[in-house]
C-alpha cells in the first residue's frame, strides 16, 4: 500500500511546468490549481488557454478564476482542505511586469505586480508548509522589487521564515541560460533549505546542458511541417519568401542577422538598418540569431514562437525551433504533449512556464526539507529530459577552477 503523499496546490498554473515536476515525483500529489489564463491585461479571461494543457499532462481540472479578487477562502473549501493540512503552496504570478526585457517596466510598476503581495493572503488561509515562487530574476534585484520585500514581511509575520535568490538555471542541468528568482518559505519549525543547498558541492558537467544534448538527434523537418511521428516536432512556416531567404543567408551554428552587414545586405530589413546606421547594436544580432550547437539556449521568453523575436532560430536547418525542440530546451520531458493546434499558443505556453526539470529538483527539494532525507544525483534528474545522472558529479574546489 502506497503511503500518504504530500499535497501540493498550484496558483497561477499555467501549462503546468511547475506541477509537473511535483507529479512527476511519487511522494507529492497535486491537489488543486488555478489560473485566469490572462496573457496580458488587455486580454479576456480564458484567452490564454493553458487549463486544458495542464489538464491533459497532470490530470488535474485547474479552476478558471482571478486569483488577485478571489476570496482564498473559496479555494480552500473548493479543494476540502483543512487549514495546515496542505504541505506546499507553489504560486508563480506573471513575470512580465518585472522583466527587464520590457522596458515600460522601468518607467512604471505594471498593476499585476501585485498578485506577488497578494500570496501571502492564501498562505495566511491555506497555512502550508511550504512556500514556493518562482518569477524573473528582477523580482530580487529589480526596480519593482518592493513587491517581494512586502510579500517577505507578510510571511515573517505569520511566522514563516523566508529566503529569496537568483539561480542561473543551467548551473541545475537546464540546457539554456535562464536566470531566475526562487523564493522558499518555511512555517516555523520546518528546516529552510534551498536549491543552494540541494546542489552544494555537486555540478554538471559542460556537455550536459548545451543545445546539442537537447535536441541534436531529433530529425530534421521543414518550416510549417510536423514530422509525422510526432505533431510536437513543427515551426511556423514564412510569410514572405524574404524571409526564408534571410534565414538561408544567416550562417550556421550561432550566425545572425549581423552576418549579413557586408555581404547580403539587400536581404536587410529597415529596423535592421536603421540599427546599422545609429551604431547602436547591443543585442540586437540575437534578432533572426541562430542557437550554438556547443553551448546552452539562450533564455527561452513567452515571445519564442518568432525567429524575430531572438536566438530561436536553428542551428542549422532554416526554420524556427519547433515547439518539440523548445519544450526540450524549457526542460520538459519527452511525454509531455502542447496542443499545436494554434502554435502561437503553445509556444507561449512553454516559454511563460517553469522547467519542469527545475520544479522535480525543488520537490526534492521540499522532499528533503519535510523529511530530513537528503536526495541523490537521480533524484534531480526528470526522466525524459536531457539531464541524466552521470552528468553530475563532484564540484572542483574554487581554486582549482580558477
Amino acid at each position: 500500500m502506497r503511503a500518504p503523499t504530500f499535497k501540493v496546490v498550484d496558483l497561477f498554473s499555467g501549462a503546468g511546468g511547475m506541477s509537473l515536476g511535483f507529479q512527476a515525483h511519487r511522494d507529492f500529489t497535486v491537489v488543486g490549481a488555478a489560473d485566469a489564463q490572462i496573457g496580458k491585461p488587455s486580454s479576456r479571461l480564458g484567452s490564454l488557454r493553458c487549463n486544458g494543457t495542464y489538464r491533459e499532462n497532470i490530470g488535474v481540472d485547474p479552476l478558471q478564476v482571478d486569483l488577485g479578487r478571489l476570496d482564498p477562502s473559496v479555494l480552500r473549501q473548493v479543494w476540502n482542505l483543512r487549514r495546515g493540512e496542505l504541505d506546499v503552496l507553489v504560486a508563480c504570478p506573471p513575470c512580465s511586469g518585472f522583466t527587464r526585457i520590457s522596458p515600460a517596466n522601468h518607467l512604471r510598476d505594471d498593476p499585476r505586480n501585485s498578485l506577488v503581495g497578494r500570496v501571502a493572503a492564501y498562505a495566511e488561509e491555506f497555512r502550508p508548509r511550504v512556500v514556493l515562487l518562482e518569477n524573473a530574476r528582477e523580482l530580487v534585484k529589480g526596480k519593482q522589487r518592493h513587491h517581494l520585500e512586502g510579500l517577505a514581511d507578510q510571511l515573517i509575520a505569520l511566522g514563516y521564515e523566508v529566503d529569496a535568490r537568483k539561480h542561473m538555471l543551467s548551473r541545475f542541468g537546464l540546457p539554456q541560460l535562464r536566470e531566475r528568482a526562487m523564493v522558499v518559505a518555511v512555517d516555523t519549525g520546518v528546516p529552510l533549505r534551498t536549491l543552494d543547498d540541494l546542489w552544494h558541492g555537486w555540478e554538471v558537467r559542460d556537455a550536459a546542458v548545451t543545445v546539442r544534448r537537447a535536441i541534436g538527434k531529433l530529425p530534421p523537418v521543414e518550416a510549417g511541417l510536423a514530422h509525422p511521428d510526432d505533431p510536437m516536432h513543427v515551426s511556423p512556416s514564412f510569410r514572405r519568401d524574404k524571409s526564408l531567404e534571410r534565414m538561408r543567408a544567416i550562417p550556421a551554428d550561432g550566425g545572425s542577422w549581423g552576418d549579413l552587414v557586408g555581404a547580403s545586405e539587400d536581404l536587410l530589413n529597415p529596423a535592421q538598418r536603421k540599427i546599422i546606421d545609429a551604431g547602436k547594436w547591443g543585442s540586437h544580432p540575437d534578432v533572426y540569431g541562430r542557437m550554438w550547437w556547443d553551448e546552452p539556449a539562450r533564455t527561452i521568453k513567452r515571445e519564442c514562437g518568432h525567429v524575430g523575436n531572438g536566438r530561436y532560430a536553428h542551428p542549422d536547418q532554416h526554420r524556427l525551433c519547433t515547439v518539440r525542440e523548445m519544450a526540450l530546451l524549457q526542460g520538459f520531458p519527452q511525454r509531455f504533449r502542447f496542443d499545436v493546434s494554434v502554435i502561437g499558443n503553445a509556444y507561449r505556453h512553454l516559454g511563460d512556464a517553469v522547467p519542469p526539470l527545475v520544479s522535480y529538483q525543488l520537490a526534492a527539494l521540499v522532499r528533503w526539507i519535510l523529511t530530513g532525507s537528503p536526495p541523490t544525483a537521480r533524484d534531480l534528474c526528470l526522466p525524459g529530459t536531457s539531464l541524466r545522472p552521470g552528468d553530475i558529479r563532484p564540484a572542483l574546489p574554487a581554486d582549482l577552477v580558477a
